[in-house]
């Protein structure tokens, strides 16, 4: 996934001809894994995780071979058409932390949704860097290796599924309780927070990080970021825009980094102080990100925001999936989770469609659209900050 959405704006900037939608194949990934949630969701609940999760890898390999053939064709439909299949995979990828925590104690559940989070940290190394060299790899068609890449990484992975051992849960008996409907989880003060903390946390990583990669070509490129002499070293020669696309791989790698990392603590963190605290302090950190981004362009301040943007979603997504995954019986795992994900990844879908508008469509330049960006994320912060607050000052049944 890094290494998608780390060229899926340049590749979408390169096919369409309105930049308003260059962020859009983004979009259509998000979009598919809204739609995935709750059919995969059902689908993992009646045949098992393992099932699942290759369905997922089958799914990735094949977008990412529809979308290859959209760069050969330079088709904008039907590299949409590959990143909506794309997103089955990542709605699957999704349902790792859940397959975490369906078989740990109660108090050993938050660290390891953590454990398994962390198993991003790999992604946050090799997945950019994979992107920035294999991207080039057929001169003629920019983007091609990266998905060829793409392919075999599925196709490798899956292997590892047949070594996951997860059981299926039992068949309720018919006069076995059928739980809560949907819109009775929803009423849940608890369910309706945790959800609410996950999409904003998510959403708004998605908007900026989605940006990012158009922020620091378009900003290098129209003159106001300059390559600093402490990562001069590391950027290949070449054109303009091929140096500050491979440093925007870079920043993406740091983001990511950041997301991944504090998954070693946030777990403990969790244990010890309780998965509210830790969403309060992750919302806070997504605020700190936004004000360094809206300080300037230079790489400094591009690092700086993308660390703090992957460490908050880091504290608020662990910490509200913790929240939700306490809060329902086993029976009703399906629908708390397929729910949570279709109302998370709508909200990302939102936020990754606007992310292009945003940047490319609400300014005269690069820099006044990376400022919209990260203005828009305040009223979001405000919305979780509040239904936190509303949530532990209520009184307690």
């Amino acid at each position: 996934m890094p290494m998608i959405f780390t060229i899926g704006g340049l590749a979408g900037q390169m096919l369409t001809t309105n930049l308003c939608f260059a962020t859009l194949p983004i979009s259509m990934i998000v979009l598919g894994s809204m739609i995935a949630a709750t059919p995969l969701s059902w689908f993992m609940q009646a045949y098992g995780r393992r099932a699942g999760f290759l369905l997922g890898a089958a799914a990735g390999a094949t977008g990412a071979a529809i979308c290859a053939y959209g760069l050969y064709n330079a088709s904008f439909a039907i590299y949409l058409f590959g990143s909506l299949i794309t997103g089955i995979y990542m709605s699957a990828q999704g349902f790792y932390r859940f397959a975490a925590a369906d078989t740990a104690s109660d108090t050993f559940r938050p660290k390891a949704i953590s454990y398994v989070m962390a198993g991003g940290l790999l992604a946050a190394i090799i997945g950019p860097q994979l992107g920035n060299y294999s991207s080039m790899a057929f001169g003629a068609i920019p983007f091609m290796g990266t998905y060829l890449t793409v392919m075999a990484l599925n196709i490798v992975g899956s292997i590892l599924f047949l070594f996951l051992d997860i059981p299926k849960p039992p068949v309720p008996a018919h006069d076995a309780p059928r739980g809560r409907s949907r819109l009775d989880l929803l009423k849940t003060p608890v369910v309706a927070v945790a959800i609410i903390s996950a999409m904003v946390s998510y959403a708004l990583m998605n908007l900026v990080m989605t940006s990012t990669p158009l922020a620091v070509v378009g900003c290098g490129v129209g003159g106001e970021t300059e390559i600093p002499a402490w990562i001069e070293g590391v950027v290949p020669a070449g054109t303009m825009r091929d140096q500050f696309q491979f440093i925007a791989g870079y920043v993406v790698t740091a983001h990511v980094l950041a997301m991944y990392v504090p998954s070693f603590f946030t777990g403990h963190l969790i244990a010890r102080h309780g998965a509210e605290k830790i969403v309060a302090l992750g919302l806070l950190i997504l605020a700190g990100a936004g004000a360094v981004a809206l300080m300037g362009v230079d790489l400094e301040h591009f690092f700086v925001a993308l660390i703090l943007l992957g460490v908050g979603w880091n504290f608020g997504f662990i910490g509200a999936t913790t929240m939700l995954a306490g809060s329902h019986a086993p029976h009703e795992r399906g629908r708390v989770q397929g729910m949570n994900d279709l109302i998370v990844f709508g909200g990302v879908f939102m936020a990754s469609l606007a992310s292009g508008g945003l940047m490319n469509c609400s300014g005269t330049s690069a820099q006044a659209g990376w400022v919209s960006v990260n203005l828009a994320m305040a009223p979001f912060l405000m919305l979780a900050g509040g239904a936190l607050i509303w949530l532990v000052l209520r009184p307690k049944d």
